[in-house]
């Protein structure tokens, strides 16, 4: 169990227009200059933009593995401990975080190519 931070970022490749950018302790993650996500490699977390009913949730069911790390409007933003996680469910947070800030053409074209939602 577990993701390494090499298999998160190769992971990322995966999504449309993901750009990295260092801010310093952190490697900010964003979808046509907005972001939807930070890693921290030093601590091998992750934090992501989910709704705030999900944050909520994923914190109340495994505190092991998430955190909250703020909430801004709708949104509740929960940290990952990358170790306690297996790819499959973190591609899945991070997607659903990158649709949450991607334009709709961008997630609609993604949501057809994985068939989501089908």
């Amino acid at each position: 169990m577990g993701v390494t931070v090499e298999e998160f970022l190769t992971m990322l490749e995966s999504l449309p227009e993901v750009r990295t950018s260092d801010g310093g302790s952190w490697v900010a993650l964003k979808v046509r200059d907005k972001g939807f996500g930070y890693l921290w490699e030093e601590t091998e977390t992750v934090g992501l933009k989910s709704t705030v009913e999900e944050q909520l949730a994923l914190v109340a069911e495994r505190p092991e593995v998430f955190e909250i790390q703020f909430t801004a409007g709708r949104f509740g933003w929960v940290v990952v401990h990358l170790d306690r996680i297996e790819m499959d469910e973190l591609f899945e947070l991070t997607a659903e975080a990158w649709c949450l800030t991607a334009p709709k053409h961008l997630v609609t074209a993604f949501e057809e190519a994985h068939k989501i939602g089908q």
